[in-house]
């Protein structure tokens, strides 16, 4: 059986990326172009500046990923793009940049959901087990998704404000942590006590999830005790939120594995790489006896191999988009 590779492109924020992968499962070469440094001084992403560095970027990330697979576009069976969600400046670079190859190569072009990349970051770990429950945390997005076979998306609930990634940063914002300020609560939260007291979001039966109001009561706790002149203690504000934020996660991941009697968890996202979240998602796992996947650290955040092993299953469930496709902010996933 010939072997499939699949070229993807991801530039939905601000990181820009371009993979191949093989059968939707191998990593055969990743290059990822960050602008971490770029935006930690205004404090978070500008679309703007992410959009304007992805056009610099694109072409030297997609050559430099080519020469080091060791391969041109003779060898390459297909472009998978992420069409969205994002923000739609930094989308259209990428989108307009496959396209164009698509063209020229007379390539067949995979139109990649963000979302279904990250969830088919676990497949260059190993195979996805039917039927499973995607927990989808990242900066953008909280969701609980039941695949009973690839490419079927069952949403069963999602964040009805901020997604916890987002609450993370604004957190850390008002801690006056660096940006990208999460994984510096996640670390502050490891050496702190849960001494704040904080609301419980969103206890109903529902699958969905609630952070807003989580953040809402840091910003005023913060606020409050500067007025009274009382000194924060960081580490345990962070242990607090990271406290309630977490169980808001498991509880509801709990309840999905429950009614949808759910043998096998994926976790995916960037909020995958919170070491809180994963300590506590194992314990749940384990208690169920239900087994358990996390992408390793380095495919948690934004890339491109993410989205080629989506397009690869994209492909064999008969995706592909002509040269009309366009970019879209928000979108739903199926």
């Amino acid at each position: 059986m010939k072997d499939t590779y699949i070229l993807g492109i991801e530039s939905s924020c601000d990181e820009t990326s371009c993979s191949i992968i093989k059968n939707g499962t191998e990593e055969i070469a990743t290059i990822i172009s960050s602008q971490i440094d770029i935006h930690k001084d205004y404090g978070g992403v500008v679309p703007e500046i992410a959009s304007r560095n992805h056009v610099k970027n694109i072409t030297f990330v997609i050559e430099e990923c080519l020469n080091e697979a060791k391969m041109t576009f003779d060898d390459i069976d297909a472009i998978a793009i992420t069409y969205g969600p994002g923000l739609i400046g930094s989308l259209l670079v990428g989108v307009e940049a496959a396209k164009t190859l698509s063209f020229i190569f007379d390539k067949p072009l995979i139109p990649v959901h963000h979302i279904a990349g990250h969830i088919y970051a676990n497949s260059l770990v190993s195979e996805l087990k039917f039927p499973l429950l995607a927990l989808v945390v990242s900066g953008g997005h909280t969701e609980l998704i039941k695949m009973d076979k690839h490419y079927s998306f069952e949403k069963l609930g999602g964040t009805l404000d901020d997604a916890v990634g987002e609450c993370y940063d604004k957190v850390a914002r008002v801690l006056d942590l660096e940006y990208p300020g999460g994984p510096k609560v996640d670390k502050l939260a490891h050496i702190g006590k849960c001494t704040y007291n904080l609301p419980v979001p969103l206890k109903d039966d529902s699958y969905n999830f609630s952070f807003s109001g989580l953040k809402s009561a840091v910003i005023n706790l913060v606020h409050n005790e500067e007025q009274r002149g009382n000194e924060i203690r960081k580490e345990d504000l962070a242990c607090s939120f990271q406290t309630v934020a977490v169980s808001e996660i498991v509880n509801k991941t709990r309840k999905a594995i429950e009614k949808n009697n759910i043998k096998n968890l994926i976790v995916a996202g960037g909020v995958a790489a919170n070491k809180g979240l994963r300590e506590e998602i194992e314990k749940l796992c384990n208690e169920m006896n239900v087994e358990l996947s996390f992408p390793p650290m380095k495919y948690c955040t934004d890339n491109a191999a993410m989205i080629a092993a989506a397009g690869y299953f994209a492909m064999k469930d008969g995706r592909k988009a002509d040269l009309s496709l366009n970019s879209k902010s928000t979108d739903t996933l199926k």
